[in-house]
């Protein structure tokens, strides 16, 4: 309803078939009606009128039956109060949306309930390993940097013993100190 002309009327009509259910109808089926909405078509010529009703089925039928055959008055009803050229036909819908809000909130209710038995439940569980697992303690301590300057005096004997050149004299590039020197000398 983007028309702001259909949407006063939309408006007006609601207020007027409150009022005069408010007043009440000689019909005894007619049970405790909300008007909940009304849509009004763009031509002004149609308004769809949305209610529930506080009850069982049996009531909502009883209702809408009683609408129906007070469809004529409550037309005539509006006609008087509106002001229009045209009076807009009703329709009675019952509106769905309360129930189906309804039924949301006991699903939502549901699922939170189940929420809270899971919190409970992880409240009292135990790791079944360490807390983390991912997070080891490193020991910087003395005693590992002595074991592996003791490996690697180990490695560099051993290296020692399987040849006859110094390998402390070595350099990344494979080569012994005293061919640079020579090597710079010569430039």
């Amino acid at each position: 309803m983007s028309n702001p002309r259909a949407a006063k009327v939309a408006e007006r009509i609601q207020q007027i078939i409150a009022r005069r259910l408010e007043k009440g109808l000689r019909d005894p089926r007619m049970g405790f009606v909300t008007i909940t909405d009304v849509r009004v078509t763009g031509d002004l010529q149609h308004a769809s009128v949305f209610y529930t009703v506080y009850g069982s089925e049996e009531e909502l039928a009883d209702t809408a039956a009683a609408l129906k055959a007070a469809t004529g008055m409550m037309r005539t009803e509006v006609g008087k109060q509106l002001g229009t050229r045209l009076t807009p036909t009703l329709e009675f819908i019952h509106d769905e949306l309360p129930d189906s809000a309804q039924a949301l909130n006991e699903l939502l209710a549901e699922a939170q309930r189940r929420d809270q038995e899971s919190r409970e439940l992880a409240a009292g569980a135990q790791f079944a390993g360490d807390a983390d697992p991912y997070v080891k303690p490193r020991d910087m301590s003395d005693e590992s940097d002595d074991e592996l300057d003791d490996e690697l005096d180990e490695i560099e004997d051993a290296l020692e013993d399987m040849g006859d050149e110094d390998f402390d004299d070595v350099d990344e590039d494979g080569l012994d100190d005293e061919e640079l020197d020579e090597d710079e000398r010569d430039d």
